[in-house]
């Protein structure tokens, strides 16, 4: 099976859709795994890791999508990368299909894409095990967002969130 890693074209989205660790147990199953130039490189991983665990660096999101049997994604397709999803093929991400452009739905349903929208999948108890991760980083980084979004340098009152002897700490 070919496996395709596009870069995320988001500018302020560093997530992407397979790790080199990822890369790594799918090329040892024999599997192929086309990573798009830089698609790691947000996430703290470079061409050259994902080449190292086996991965083929390609230069063009054409060729991370067209080749591929199965997409890993992040971010929502934009209606550009909804053109490159190859017929047959599956994508997987956090698609959001239901709040997206119905051009969006409507270029993957004539090519008979299966969509595996990661925010749907659910364990038989209800419980969302894709989004339990993301929801416990979300929990462990809102007060230091909190605390950014304060600062006075960040259109705040200036409120630290600690407080410092002789001043009480921020009630929030």
């Amino acid at each position: 099976m070919h496996i395709g890693v596009p870069r995320e074209r988001r500018a302020d989205e560093y997530r992407v859709g397979l790790t080199p660790a990822g890369v790594q147990l799918l090329t040892a199953a024999g599997h192929v795994c086309s990573v798009e130039h830089d698609a790691g490189r947000g996430a703290g991983f470079s061409d050259f890791d994902y080449e190292k665990a086996g991965g083929r660096i390609v230069y063009s999101a054409e060729e991370a999508y067209g080749r591929a049997d199965v997409v890993f994604k992040v971010e929502p397709l934009t209606p550009e990368e909804a053109g490159l999803v190859r017929e047959d093929s599956v994508l997987m991400g956090f698609l959001h299909l239901a709040a997206g452009l119905p051009s969006i739905v409507r270029t993957l349903t004539e090519r008979r894409v299966t969509a595996i929208a990661y925010e749907s999948v659910q364990e038989d108890d209800g419980t969302l095990p894709v989004l339990v991760p993301l929801s416990q980083v979300a929990g462990k980084m809102a007060p230091q967002v909190a605390a950014a979004l304060l600062r006075n340098d960040r259109g705040g009152n200036g409120i630290l969130l600690g407080g410092v002897p002789g001043v009480p700490p921020a009630r929030v």
